[in-house]
């Protein structure tokens, strides 16, 4: 099923169980809905129904709902990366209620982005401290790859957050952390790498250019770096020479050469943060061996792109460097421009300032007015039930009777439309084979009944040719040859009601449309082969999504990775072990430094999920083979 027919049926049932008016399974239709928007990137409809969603939630007190649609919020206004404000807003109020659930995962998670939000608008210390609460709560946590992975993000934003600060002991502790972390885990090779990056940043900052140095070429001799990420090769091929000048190298020519390698890098994967990096280091470069013309080029560009990116610091440092190269009057416009950008940033640090305390603040004053409100009414709703209650005793009893039989009624009609709900999607598969049923019923009755009777008529009226003169002969043989042409007429109408044009909708013929489709799109040769001793109707839904998405994603990642020419795809049952394997006939590819890409961590997932094995054969130039085993349950 494609993405579009998902993103459909998922509208309608949101319609229908806004019609049933069942709050739990509208709040889970919505929620499958808003999950949707994402993949189609329909923001506005994921924001829209996630609030409508919260407010339902509040409104039943349901607080894992609450929870997940504050967190959704926050993730759009987060995801804006200009709405901090309202992120952080949604975020608090996600974490107080997963606090209380004592759903740590889900803590974990939302401290992280709270603690990029409050780094990105400066608050250092806050964001220092969201990011230690988070790694309190991950250490009672299973220390699989997820997790240490975002250990070694939470590590490597206290080691930049303190860096900035100019604390720097307390940031190489932290990269060291982080640095312990990446070695530790299975593919942690390039967050290893990038720790060392990070601590050879802060030693250069310090004023420690031989330390610095040696680090940004430890990281350079490792010989895949450039096939791993050649962004982050750029990045250190950049430091390394600037790091050797700043030791005193006099090999300018070998130098230049590194700078202008990293500057292409960056050029040709249209990379501007990188390219930015290495033009302010090519303009420091230049200017201190007095070179002011090739100096001043690259003083400006850094401008511009600092000024595209939205880069303050370097936005700055390319100023002053503008107004030293340039003579006169046009130097002092840089400068005084940075005079006014720093005094703008200064005063924007000012007012944002404990800002998120006080958002917090606010938002508490906000919950205790309301609990106090809500405490008043519970009061007077108590004294006015006091006053009456020697009245109306007799009538609660009896309401309440009713009412519980009431529930009693709602329990079981939301058991009952839920599971109307799962039934959904085969109820199109029934109406489809009463259909057929109804059609051969129909070719049945005008074979035997209505054909049979013209025909019969059509022997008695020949059989008076005999008896009549050459007239009567001609007016019934005419009638004869009406009756033929409607026997014929009823026969085709018989033979084509008797063909089931509905096209079957079996899980092979599914994939089977599913590999067409998107071999037709990438320019694959294909091949599919199947058996047919595996009962697919009996197989669970689950089971088939799941397999379904895996070759979805095989084929995605084939067209974009292997530059495949044929793709080989068979299902087999072995043993009561489903079998299927991909095959391509592409470049290959290392599985052993792959694993951390999405493609194959979403296999991974999805097999796991159905207690199944998956295994990658892959060499370079070879092809690749993914084996897949999953238990035949039914």
């Amino acid at each position: 099923m494609s993405l579009e027919e998902q993103f459909a049926y998922a509208k309608k049932a949101v319609t229908y169980a806004n019609a049933l008016k069942v709050d739990s399974v509208t709040i889970k239709a919505n929620h499958n809905y808003s999950l949707l928007c994402i993949y189609t990137g329909d923001f506005g409809e994921f924001k829209r129904i996630n609030f409508k969603t919260l407010k339902l939630s509040e409104s039943i007190k349901d607080s894992l709902a609450m929870a997940i649609a504050n967190h959704n919020l926050g993730w759009f206004h987060h995801q804006n990366r200009v709405q901090n404000d309202s992120a952080y807003y949604y975020y608090s109020k996600a974490y107080k209620i997963s606090e209380q659930l004592e759903l740590t995962s889900r803590q974990v998670e939302i401290l992280i982005n709270i603690s990029e939000i409050q780094g990105i608008e400066k608050d250092y210390i806050g964001s220092e401290e969201s990011a230690i609460k988070a790694i309190k709560l991950a250490e009672h946590l299973p220390k699989d790859e997820y997790m240490m992975d975002s250990l070694w993000l939470l590590y490597t934003r206290l080691g930049t957050g303190a860096r900035i600060i100019k604390i720097f002991d307390r940031a190489l502790e932290y990269h060291e952390k982080a640095l312990l972390i990446a070695k530790s885990m299975k593919d942690g090779v390039l967050l290893w790498l990038s720790s060392e990056n990070n601590m050879a940043h802060v030693y250069k900052e310090m004023g420690d250019y031989k330390k610095a140095l040696a680090l940004y070429e430890g990281i350079l001799d490792h010989k895949e770096l450039f096939d791993l990420e050649p962004e982050f090769y750029a990045l250190v091929l950049d430091n390394v020479a600037y790091a050797r000048f700043l030791n005193g190298s006099d090999n300018f020519e070998q130098l230049e050469q590194m700078f202008e390698r990293a500057y292409f890098i960056s050029d040709s994967l249209n990379d501007p943060v990188n390219m930015l990096n290495v033009t302010i280091d090519l303009s420091h470069f230049y200017k201190a061996r007095g070179l002011q013309d090739k100096a001043l080029k690259y003083a400006e560009e850094s401008y511009q792109l600092a000024n595209d990116i939205s880069s303050n610091d370097i936005l700055l440092e390319s100023m002053v460097l503008l107004s030293e190269l340039k003579p006169g009057e046009e130097g002092k416009v840089y400068l005084k421009e940075h005079i006014k950008l720093s005094d703008s940033l200064l005063a924007y640090e000012r007012s944002i300032r404990n800002k998120f305390a006080r958002i917090e603040f606010e938002t508490d004053q906000i919950e205790l007015e309301n609990e106090r409100i809500a405490a008043e009414k519970m009061w007077w709703s108590i004294s006015s039930i006091v006053l009456l209650v020697a009245a109306i005793l007799v009538y609660i009893i009896f309401t309440q009777r009713n009412k519980n039989k009431a529930l009693k009624f709602k329990q079981d009609q939301q058991a009952v439309n839920e599971e109307i709900y799962n039934l959904m999607l085969s109820q199109q598969d029934k109406v489809d084979g009463a259909r057929a049923e109804e059609k051969k019923r129909i070719s049945q009755e005008l074979h035997d009944g209505v054909l049979g009777r013209l025909f019969g008529t059509r022997l008695s009226l020949d059989s008076y040719n005999a008896n009549e003169g050459e007239e009567a002969v001609k007016v019934r043989s005419k009638y004869i040859s009406e009756l033929k042409t409607i026997e014929n007429d009823i026969r085709k109408i018989s033979h084509d009601l008797s063909t089931d044009f509905v096209s079957g909708s079996g899980f092979m013929d599914i994939l089977k449309e599913l590999i067409e489709k998107q071999t037709e799109a990438y320019q694959l040769e294909y091949d599919f082969d199947y058996t047919d001793d595996i009962n697919w109707d009996l197989v669970s839904n689950k089971t088939k999504i799941n397999i379904y998405r895996m070759v979805q994603e095989s084929l995605q990642n084939i067209y974009k990775h292997a530059k495949a020419k044929t793709v080989k795809i068979s299902f087999k049952l072995k043993k009561s072990v489903i079998c299927f394997n991909i095959v391509d006939d592409g470049v290959g590819f290392d599985p052993n430094k792959s694993k951390k890409g999405i493609g194959i961590k979403n296999i991974n997932t999805r097999v796991t999920e159905l207690n199944g094995t998956v295994a990658f054969h892959s060499k370079f130039n070879q092809g690749t083979t993914i084996k897949v085993k999953i238990p035949y349950t039914t």
